[in-house]
């Protein structure tokens, strides 16, 4: 504001002076005229006559801005000398300070990393991505990612695709893309597990991802006949190859087809999903190669949904455009390759943002990301106000200094000037070190999404956009906690300032700002601290659930052995191999294996219903099934209620057999022995399945979800067994059993790695990340939160009594006991605590309601946790109330009174 002023000024003397300077010109002119001199000279001569007063103006624009220079740096210098001599209050504010907006930059740059950052590829922002969704009355070959979870973008078959991209005239080109998991690199005799991404041969040319080291795949790559190449990732060639030129040209085996290294990609390219960095890219013609699916190759399909595709949109062409053209495109291309579709059976086209490529994180993480960046900004809120109680409380102290700068000609803008410059000094120190400290942190809440057997891949790095987001709630916090207190400073009565008396007859008026801002604390740090209680009564509430059975002792570890090694006739006796192996390890007590993880987040569904009773439907049609071992319920500890388990008798030469659990079995066979009973599936052809035993009721996907109706099912009687996870109750220690685990897979194929090796319990943490994350980081606001109140508290409690210091020394001199002191100061304390926790507990019931699908067997209004947060709250009130407290009922009166 006294900036603005000053320009203001500056302008005013400025043009008042070039006033002033035409006149004089004009006057000097007039006379030379008179003297017969033509009036062209005259001015002339006039202008060169007054050039002095033109460079005097300079001189005054000049010591203008000097004069405001001056004038900020001895507010600066000052400031700052002030901050020197009171040490213990300028580290509680930059302390205070620094841990707010430490936290909220590195969730910043978290919520950064995981919302804003895009692909690094030129002109991402006109990246999109091509999907379609089914009509009312559409029934279109293939199927969406819908089915199996929150839809990305639907796949489209590779003969649409490259129709789609000769007819296409509003993109760049028209690129494909297919991810793959887990596959099986074979790099000098030693295998791991690896994912890659098939990409058209136009992906390289179109999308222009930098390349560090060779070339790129190109269109002549992609071709049934051209020799397999690939590009690697950064991050593998710095991992399995140590950065070294000789990986160029070198041959590597995936899933026992050689492929050779022709590239290396940037560092920032991590393709085109988010969230996942493939090490392997591959033409798409290696289809069929790479996975060996039974179903032959997708490259002349035009009935199977498998490729994602993406393009640039050209300069000009809009949104809008680009999808009316698109989806006539898309029309004429599956009237083209599907001739037999019609018209009502065409499903809907759309086009998403590919900025991001496709973008899973942005759907997982957005909730939890604004909810944690909102808990961040009331901390900083809570500082803001604890700050500007303390300041307030100082600017008392100061009264006298601002009367007499008041009394000796300093205008009020001045002095609210040199307030809001200290101010705006801690803040800056305060956000500096918050800028340290959320470097410091930037990855501890990615780290906190960790499993314990591998990385999230999430990460987080600093830009020019966290040190803006760190300069702007710099500066907004400056202006918070020091508006208050300079525009109090500018306030000050001249008069009652100078007087020393002064002090009594000031001071109820002027503490009523502090104990609001005392109270909005309170209320804040409840809000806070019932959050915390919340999520960590919910994360408590899922560890303590009942799962059905006994995850103890298990040591889990994954194969997925592929299929140009393994057909389906040869997996299930690999699997049993395996088996066999595992059980006679020492130290194993027993060895099982299955289709699906038990409580990792799996989804494995198929139609079956009693034979006698076709029209059952369970669930929308479809129990939860899993395919598993012999020793599967022994192993695992569910128990078998009625009839028997599997033995290793149960394979592909015997009746089909099964197992339901309690639901299942109630739901299919209710009030009857299901023993000896059969059902069948909805596949056509499919043969009856006789159930053979009923056993408890046990989690399935995961802690929140109930029991679903589960059908077990013996994987020797599988014809097309997938990838298997193998469960092994030990009795020795996880490390040594695990090498004689690889040891003994590598003795039947040393080209077959072991993966996520793990015990069950560790797999059960891991469904619990995001309750986790959220219990630590509210947890940690909820104490921060509580540290600035308490601070907060005192502040104004000290203050309170220093200032009442002549009516605390009457009320003894005139009988008062320490004890009715002690207990009038306290009384105060608890009258803000109540009033705060009032107001927050009305807010927090309003507020957590937006949580409750993040909870678990909890209200969002659960009394004990109300309660609990309001009683831990009060009893930090009265700790931090209670020193200014003894302070003041140990006043001797005399000094008081001789004080005043």
């Amino acid at each position: 504001m006294n900036f603005l002023r000053a320009l203001l000024q500056r302008r005013r003397t400025e043009s008042e002076m070039d006033a002033e300077l035409r006149f004089h010109i004009e006057a000097f002119a007039g006379d030379l005229i008179k003297q017969g001199i033509p009036e062209e000279e005259a001015h002339r001569r006039a202008r060169l006559e007054f050039g002095a007063i033109e460079s005097h103006k300079e001189d005054c624009r000049e010591s203008l801005g000097l004069r405001l220079f001056d004038e900020l740096r001895c507010d600066t210098r000052y400031a700052l000398r002030m901050m020197r001599q009171n040490p213990g209050f300028t580290a509680v504010a930059v302390i205070s300070l620094a841990l707010g907006i430490g936290a909220n930059t590195a969730i910043f740059t978290f919520a950064k990393e995981v919302l804003l950052t895009t692909m690094a590829v030129p002109h991402s922002d006109r990246l999109r991505v091509l999907t379609w969704a089914p009509g009312p009355k559409s029934n279109f070959t293939g199927h969406s990612w819908g089915d199996f979870g929150p839809v990305l973008a639907a796949p489209f078959p590779y003969l649409l695709y490259l129709d789609m991209r000769r007819q296409n005239d509003v993109l760049d080109d028209l690129v494909a893309f297919k991810d793959l998991y887990q596959m099986t690199a074979t790099v000098d005799g030693q295998a791991e597990s690896v994912d890659g991404i098939l990409v058209s041969g136009n992906f390289y040319p179109s999308i222009a991802p930098q390349l560090i080291a060779g070339r790129a795949i190109t269109p002549a790559d992609d071709f049934l006949s051209a020799t397999p190449v690939t590009v690697i990732s950064d991050e593998y060639w710095a991992h399995r190859f140590g950065r070294s030129a000789g990986a160029l040209g070198k041959t590597v085996n995936l899933n026992r087809v050689p492929v050779t290294i022709v590239g290396v990609n940037a560092p920032e390219f991590k393709g085109p999903k988010a969230g996942g960095t493939p090490q392997f890219f591959l033409p798409v013609s290696l289809q069929q190669q790479i996975l060996a699916d039974p179903r032959g190759s997708m490259l002349a399909r035009n009935d199977f949904c498998w490729l994602m595709m993406m393009g640039r949109l050209k300069p000009g062409v809009t949104d809008q455009q680009a999808n009316s053209s698109l989806d006539r495109t898309f029309r004429n291309a599956i009237h083209t390759t599907i001739p037999e579709l019609k018209d009502a059976d065409i499903p809907r086209f759309s086009l998403i943002a590919g900025s991001r490529g496709l973008d899973r994180r942005t759907r997982v993480f957005s909730k939890p990301i604004y909810l944690l960046l909102a808990l961040a900004g009331l901390v900083l809120l809570i500082a803001c106000a604890n700050l500007a109680n303390l300041l307030l409380a100082r600017s008392s102290t100061r009264q006298r200094e601002m009367s007499l700068r008041l009394a000796m000609g300093a205008s009020r803008s001045r002095v609210m000037r040199q307030v809001l410059t200290e101010a705006m000094m801690l803040a800056i120190f305060g956000g500096a070190a918050g800028l340290l400290l959320g470097y410091w942190g930037k990855n501890l809440i990615p780290s906190l999404f960790d499993d314990s057997w591998h990385p999230s891949g999430l990460d987080s790095q600093m830009d020019w956009r966290v040190f803006a987001f760190a300069f702007v709630a710099t500066l907004i916090t400056g202006l918070l906690f020091g508006v208050a207190p300079a525009w109090r400073c500018t306030r000050a009565d001249v008069n009652s300032g100078l007087q020393e008396t002064g002090r009594m007859t000031a001071t109820r008026p002027k503490a009523f700002l502090g104990k609001a801002l005392v109270v909005f604390q309170v209320s804040l740090s409840l809000l806070l601290l019932i959050g915390a209680g919340l999520f960590l009564r919910t994360l408590i509430n899922l560890r303590s659930t009942a799962i059905g059975f006994n995850p103890e002792h298990i040591l889990l570890f994954d194969l997925h052995p592929s299929r140009a090694a393994y057909p389906a006739s040869q997996r299930a006796p690999l699997y049993r191999q395996i088996e066999l192996k595992m059980a006679a390890l020492p130290g194993v007590e027993s060895a099982t294996l299955s289709s699906e993880t038990l409580i990792a987040n799996g989804h494995g569904r198929d139609c079956f219903s009693p034979t006698d009773n076709l029209a059952l439907l369970v669930d929308g049609g479809s129990p939860w099934d899993i395919s598993v071992g012999p020793g599967f319920f022994a192993t695992m500890g569910i128990p078998i209620v009625n009839g028997r388990s599997f033995t290793s008798r149960d394979n592909q030469h015997a009746p089909k057999v099964a197992i339901l659990n309690q639901r299942l079995a109630k739901e299919f066979f209710p009030n009857t022995n299901p023993i000896g009973r059969t059902i069948i599936s909805c596949d056509a052809g499919s043969t009856p399945v006789e159930i053979v035993g009923v056993s408890a009721d046990a989690k399935y996907d995961n802690l929140r979800n109930p029991v679903p109706p589960t059908l077990y099912l013996p994987y020797l009687q599988d014809s097309d067994a997938g990838g298997m996870t193998f469960e092994l109750k030990t009795s020795a220690s996880n490390a040594s059993i695990i090498t004689e685990i690889r040891e003994a897979v590598r003795s039947i194929d040393k080209d077959l790695p072991i993966l996520e090796v793990r015990t069950q319990t560790q797999q059960i943490e891991a469904t619990l990340t995001n309750e986790r994350v959220f219990a630590t980081l509210t947890t940690g606001f909820g104490v921060l939160a509580l540290i600035l109140a308490s601070i907060g508290i005192y502040g104004i409690m000290a203050y309170t009594v220093s200032r009442r210091t002549n009516e605390i020394g009457i009320r003894m001199a005139l009988g008062a006991r320490s004890t009715a002191v002690l207990a009038m100061v306290l009384r105060e304390t608890l009258l803000l605590a109540l009033i705060g926790i009032a107001a927050g507990l009305a807010a927090s019931a309003a507020l957590t309601r937006l949580a409750a699908s993040l909870l678990y067997n909890l209200k969002p209004t659960d009394p004990l946790t109300f309660f609990a947060a309001a009683l831990l709250l009060t009893i930090v009130a009265l700790a931090s109330g209670f020193t200014p407290a003894r302070r003041a009922a140990s006043v001797d009166p005399m000094q008081a009174l001789r004080h005043e």
